[in-house]
């Protein structure tokens, strides 16, 4: 075995606390981010299930023609945000109507004449759910002379990119502030390490090493100790989800790249934290 990788793994040996502090450390941090990534993903899919529900509905004036209905909807196709068109007449609206609002169906049958107007109900293509969008959509909709209303949910879109942000933010910012802590933690641990070598290491220079050779070893020591905590952090993380799952309610486990990332994001951390410490005090023994 390679001298690098016998002095990386003696250092479990030579201070198993330190090494355990930096390991649970950096998986603690990183938990927290895993467990807000849960949720931030959750989120997210339950989100996306409600943006699939979101639609733009054009209602026509009374007296369009059908030729007017046709020409508009070939225009509307045309347009790159729109998925689907439906095409609601005055008819079908009533129905609708009495079926679905049962409190109503005797007003609805009292009635002389249709109150209920036209409409045309188009969904969007996926990406194209944004305020700015849908918006956007809605005044080409308005500009067709014979609609006289589009409606859209414009408060309740704003909510939803709202809950994005403050989700994917709070994550962010949480983890980021648990991340330093255990860049802290584990620099201080590396700089007691070199402390604590520090005459193998002077007789080391005596001898010709240059500083490159002796902090390799304490680069991977950091790494292994990123890895170790990454993939800690993952199983805590997964045995949050299993119970959520089984006391509370279901939820979807990260993607695959999710836990992947959550280990590289270990690595890197404990292996900047030890080479800020090695950089700042190695050249002080």
């Amino acid at each position: 075995m390679p001298y690098v990788f016998r002095e990386a793994l003696a250092a479990f040996r030579r201070a198993p606390l330190l090494m355990v502090l930096s390991v649970v450390s950096i998986a603690l941090s990183l938990f927290v981010v895993g467990l807000f990534g849960l949720a931030a993903y959750n989120i997210r899919l339950a989100i996306d299930q409600i943006e699939d529900r979101v639609e733009v509905v054009a209602y026509l004036r009374d007296g369009v023609t059908e030729e007017q209905i046709q020409r508009a909807q070939q225009e509307i196709r045309a347009l790159s945000e729109v998925s689907t068109l439906r095409y609601v007449s005055k008819t079908e609206a009533l129905a609708t109507a009495v079926r679905d609002l049962e409190e109503f169906r005797e007003v609805y049958a009292d009635l002389d004449a249709n109150p209920l107007p036209a409409s045309f109900e188009v969904g969007l293509r996926p990406g194209n759910r944004r305020p700015d969008v849908v918006e956007r959509l809605a005044q080409q909709l308005l500009a067709f002379p014979f609609v006289e209303d589009v409606r859209f949910g414009r408060e309740w879109l704003d909510k939803i990119v709202a809950l994005r942000r403050i989700a994917a933010g709070g994550a962010g910012i949480l983890g980021g502030a648990f991340a330093a802590v255990a860049a802290i933690i584990i620099a201080a641990a590396i700089r007691i390490a070199v402390f604590a070598r520090r005459e193998e290491i002077s007789i080391m220079r005596l001898v010709g090493a240059t500083n490159g050779f002796i902090r390799r070893p304490f680069l991977l020591e950091g790494l292994f100790a990123g890895v170790l905590g990454g993939v800690l952090a993952v199983g805590l993380t997964y045995t949050a989800f299993t119970l959520v799952n089984a006391a509370l309610f279901r939820l979807a486990w990260l993607p695959p790249l999710w836990a992947v990332a959550g280990v590289a994001v270990g690595a890197c951390l404990g292996f900047l934290s030890s080479a800020v410490a090695v950089r700042r005090h190695l050249g002080a023994v």
